[in-house]
Order: structure tokens, then sequence, then C-alpha cells
């Protein structure tokens, strides 16, 4: 793997590490962490700094029944599921999004596929293909996105992103990624408003592609 240069910022990184994320970020982040010994190094100092603060935090009483409420929810609670590991590219929080199994990709046109993976009121998070030296329509974005490079690279205006990179692309962001000449380009993005395409053929199809 190539170094990793392109990193999660401070403020989506300690949002992640005390659960203030929605999910479809908070899978990219985890999947990053996965493959970035700098940001889960990052992580971890994040949470043993908020695990300090609970401790100077002032104990409060329990509501009345609290504790038999608790232990009663302990035995209602099913068994884990069956761990889910790395499989080729993708880190093991990808794999937990796709229930274990290979991508069930759907053409978008020109080569490049997708596999939605959740989509909810808080955002939708997506794996894309993008062949070798293809463009994915020109966008600017309505919220925030996070794009993270698991295979090939594709580059914009914003640089070059490789395997392990995160674009984090705002409203102040209108860009055009290309996939590198080295080979398809596979990334998992997530975001909580729709893209904004300039073209009229991609915001025509928009609705149909959920995108």
């Amino acid at each position: 793997m190539t170094a990793i240069t392109h990193h999660i910022s401070d403020h989506l990184l300690d949002a992640h590490v005390t659960g203030n994320l929605p999910h479809a970020f908070s899978v990219v982040i985890a999947a990053h962490l996965s493959l970035c010994d700098t940001c889960r190094a990052r992580a971890e100092a994040a949470e043993m700094l908020g695990g300090a603060l609970l401790d100077r935090v002032s104990p409060r009483a329990m509501s009345p029944g609290a504790k038999d409420r608790l232990l009663a929810a302990l035995d209602d609670t099913p068994p884990p599921p069956a761990a889910i590991t790395r499989s080729g590219i993708f880190p093991a929080p990808v794999m937990q999004a796709l229930d274990g199994q290979p991508p069930k990709w759907r053409m978008l046109g020109g080569g490049i596929r997708q596999q939605i993976l959740s989509a909810d009121r808080e955002g939708s998070l997506r794996l894309l293909y993008i062949p070798a030296g293809r463009a994915v329509p020109e966008h600017s974005h309505g919220g925030l996105e996070l794009t993270l490079v698991l295979q090939g690279s594709f580059s914009d205006s914003e640089g070059r992103f490789g395997v392990g990179d995160v674009e984090t692309a705002g409203d102040e962001v209108d860009h055009q990624p290309v996939a590198g000449m080295e080979g398809p380009c596979i990334c998992l993005a997530a975001t909580d408003a729709p893209l904004r395409f300039r073209a009229m053929i991609p915001r025509l199809l928009q609705p149909l592609f959920r995108i």
C-alpha cells in the first residue's frame, strides 16, 4: 500500500469516537482507521482522553428500578453476530456492511457501477466502481461527502487520492474525480445530501440511481 496522505479531520474523528456521527460516515471512518496507523493512534488517544474525563465526572444517583431494568435487558440480549473480517480489498467494516458477501454491482453508465449499502434520513453509504481513466460526472455538494479509496486511485481539483486516502468534500468543493490509469478505482462513499450535478443527464437520472 502507498503512503496515506489524506486523513480524517479532528472534528470528524472526535465525533466518530464519541458516537455522534451518522452511520454512513462512521463506516467510512472505521474503514479508514483499519488502514491508517496514524488516524488509528489519534482515535485511541481521543478515547483515552474521553475515559480520563469521565473519571472526573461526579457520580449521580440512579433512578429507582434502574438496576432491575438493566439486568432484565441483559437477560434478553441476543448472542453477538459472528465476527466478519477483512476480505480482499474490503476492510472488516465494509464487509460488515456487505453482510460478508461480495458486492452486487448496479450499472450507472460508462462502466461505472455502484452498490448502495445503506440509506436513511441521515445519509447514504455506497460502493463505487470506476473504470481506469473514467471520470464521474462533475458535481458539487449539498452537504458532506466522505470518499475512501479501497483500490486504485482517483484525482480531482483537490489532489490525488490513493488506497486508504479519504477525501472530505463539503458544499465549497466542485469536482470531477477521474480514476487513475493503473486500474479500476473502487471507493466507499458516504453523503448526507444529494449531489449537485452540472450536466442535465446525470440530474435526470439522479432519482433512479439514488445518488
